[in-house]
């Protein structure tokens, strides 16, 4: 999870692109050349460089761009995971405080499955190499 924001007062999905992607360049450090969005995002008020591309959108969407709007549908699962897992479905905190607390805490625990995930990877895969290199030998003879 790259970016994670709680934006009190329930806002309309078109009025919060810019300032996400904007927030997202300045924690990354890098331009966003593109980005997918669902319908929710028609009539957005975005500056003109960036390409934004709507789902189901048809005109000026080949190549790479039609392969990346496909792995968009990937992205759902996600957020539906951190709302059953990370609990972010319902927020025990008090105030827009602890809804803003609770989001965030919720993408760090997701990030921190990942890596915890990886991490066990990369053990097995150590093991296994180790489990190679030394054969087990027996300990002691068998009676001939």
């Amino acid at each position: 999870m790259l970016h994670a924001k709680a934006l009190p007062g329930n806002p309309y999905h078109r009025h919060t692109l810019r300032e996400v992607i904007n927030s997202t360049e300045t924690l990354t450090g890098c331009g966003i050349e593109r980005a997918y969005v669902d319908k929710g995002y028609r009539g957005h008020e975005t500056e003109n460089p960036r390409r934004v591309f709507i789902s189901c959108q048809k005109r000026g969407v080949f190549g790479v761009i039609k392969r990346e709007l496909r792995r968009r549908s990937a992205i759902e699962p996600v957020i539906g995971h951190m709302k059953t897992d990370g609990h972010l479905g319902r927020c025990h905190l008090k105030g827009r405080d602890g809804d803003a607390a609770n989001v965030v805490l919720t993408a760090v625990g997701h990030n921190l499955r990942l890596v915890l995930a990886w991490l066990k990877l990369l053990l097995h895969l150590i093991l296994n190499a180790l489990m190679q290199l030394l054969p087990l030998t027996p300990a002691l003879k068998p009676d001939s």
